[in-house]
């Protein structure tokens, strides 16, 4: 069966290079997300009857009768399609994606919830109460890894059972692990907390090295072009994402909470070698999609938490002369915006500054205090692939154990920061997929500016129209209005 004419028009309009499509039902809701080398092709197969009929996925045929839309999204390469098709799909859900990663087949580390949490192996969530580490891949690796948690920081296995004591301490064990294990057996419940927050720290750092090396072989496999592989290790990043939310951590308990800021703030200062704690830190993100949809965003943390109130997001205006979509350009308008304004409202500077990147964003962004005739309070770039501190001040980088509580800190704000930019993004772009250039078009009404949406989606789409296409879709006079607005664009 032949689509209908307006689904016709569009599969005529496609763009032939890389991309990320979209198909929309009859209430606008997306329904599937697909990425493609050629969009033209990829999204002209899901109309052909004889690879429709190919196809044993019940599910893609039942979505094609519902398809209304398709809208596309261009990008430079196939891995920014692959990072694109990601971020939309966590974006959008879309009902008919089939998730190939199913988190219960691998192991994650449970925390338990209550007075004295234990730590536990396990294949799929069971409560909300109980913090949750992985999924990971690798299962004997990850055994041998939570056995040594015992060892290395004194936290209980499932297979403890702790005793109360009179005055309110914990007997840990009540057998020969007493003597075996090198830390105190009888303890407060806040000293075991402290153990608790260092071996989640360490849990931490296991699953952000295993999201690292996902994301590398995701994006190896997509620049050589293997993307059946790309798409597997792609997969397996969503179960990553979808299994943790650092956010969560500590947040079950007030009291682990805190004491897991405290020390995490302590450790910073000491390895930042500042004279006074970091009680607020600010940081910087920018996030575009191929140059284009350049946006910023800026978080804040006070004594180790959010401050949601003191969140920003911008965006990127250039200047004459440079292009908006230059990374460090983008960041010394922000860092300068964002500054010049606390110094006009006479509010105080953060005590350190995170930069997401390394010395050439730093760089970027002690350009923009300096051109305000500023002095910047400590700021630092953290550098991605191996998480280096890069420093504004001019002294050596430095890596701390994936471990350590305060690179765990800065790491929590850069990717509260990389959260907000990219949802700003998001939501930015999706409204530009519902707006186009034929708003601007004089002279044809509303009513007639959403029939040439519909029907040509994009101004690609719109260009490549015929004049009897046009005129079939508003009618002959407002076609020649239309034509007439498109020469004045070339």
């Amino acid at each position: 069966m032949s689509p209908d004419p307006v689904i016709a028009a569009q599969l005529r309009a496609l763009p032939q290079g890389p991309g990320v499509y979209l198909f929309r039902d009859g209430q606008g809701t997306v329904i599937y997300v697909g990425k493609a080398v050629n969009l033209r092709n990829r999204v002209r197969s899901y109309f052909n009857p004889r690879a429709v009929a190919a196809d044993n996925r019940l599910k893609i045929k039942a979505m094609i009768r519902w398809i209304r839309r398709i809208e596309t999204i261009t990008v430079k390469t196939e891995a920014e399609a692959l990072i694109l098709e990601s971020r939309l799909l966590k974006e959008y859900k879309p009902k008919y994606n089939t998730d190939f990663i199913d988190d219960k087949r691998f192991l994650l580390v449970r925390v338990s919830s209550g007075e004295i949490p234990r730590f536990s192996l396990c294949r799929a969530r069971v409560d909300n109460a109980s913090l949750y580490y992985g999924p990971f891949v690798h299962g004997s690796a990850i055994k041998t890894i939570y056995y040594e948690l015992r060892k290395r920081y004194g936290v209980l296995l499932n297979d403890a059972s702790p005793t109360k004591l009179p005055g309110g301490k914990y007997r840990l064990y009540d057998d020969a692990r007493a003597e075996i294990f090198p830390f105190p057996n009888v303890v407060s419940r806040e000293e075991y907390l402290g153990r608790v927050n260092r071996a989640c720290a360490f849990l931490d750092g296991q699953t952000r090295l295993w999201k690292e090396e996902v994301i590398e072989k995701m994006q190896a496999a997509a620049e050589a072009k293997r993307f059946e592989e790309a798409a597997k290790w792609r997969d397996l990043l969503q179960a990553l994402q979808r299994s943790k939310n650092p956010e969560r951590k500590f947040l079950r308990d007030p009291l682990m909470r805190k004491g897991a800021d405290k020390e995490a703030l302590r450790d910073l200062q000491e390895a930042l070698r500042m004279k006074e704690q970091p009680a607020s830190i600010e940081c910087f993100d920018i996030s575009h999609i191929s140059g284009s949809f350049v946006v910023a965003s800026l978080v804040r943390f006070d004594g180790g938490r959010p401050n949601k109130d003191r969140y920003r997001h911008f965006k990127i205006r250039g200047n004459e002369g440079v292009a908006v979509n230059d990374d460090y350009a983008a960041m010394r308008e922000v860092v300068g915006r964002h500054y010049r304004r606390l110094v006009a409202e006479d509010r105080g500077l953060p005590q350190l500054i995170v930069i997401d990147g390394g010395a050439g964003q730093l760089k970027s962004a002690l350009a923009a205090f300096l051109e305000e005739g500023l002095t910047p309070p400590l700021m630092i770039g953290l550098a991605k692939r191996e998480e280096t501190f890069v420093f504004a001040d001019g002294r050596p980088q430095l890596t701390l154990p994936r471990s350590h509580l305060g690179l765990q800190l800065v790491q929590r704000v850069r990717d509260e920061a990389h959260r907000v930019a990219n949802s700003f993004n998001a939501a930015w772009r999706s409204r530009a997929l519902k707006s186009s250039v034929i708003d601007e078009i004089p002279g044809i009404g509303p009513m007639r500016k959403k029939k040439l949406l519909e029907r040509f989606t994009t101004l690609v789409g719109l260009k490549r129209a015929s004049p009897a296409e046009l005129a079939e879709a508003v009618g002959p006079a407002q076609a020649q209005r239309v034509t007439a607005f498109l020469k004045e664009l070339q």
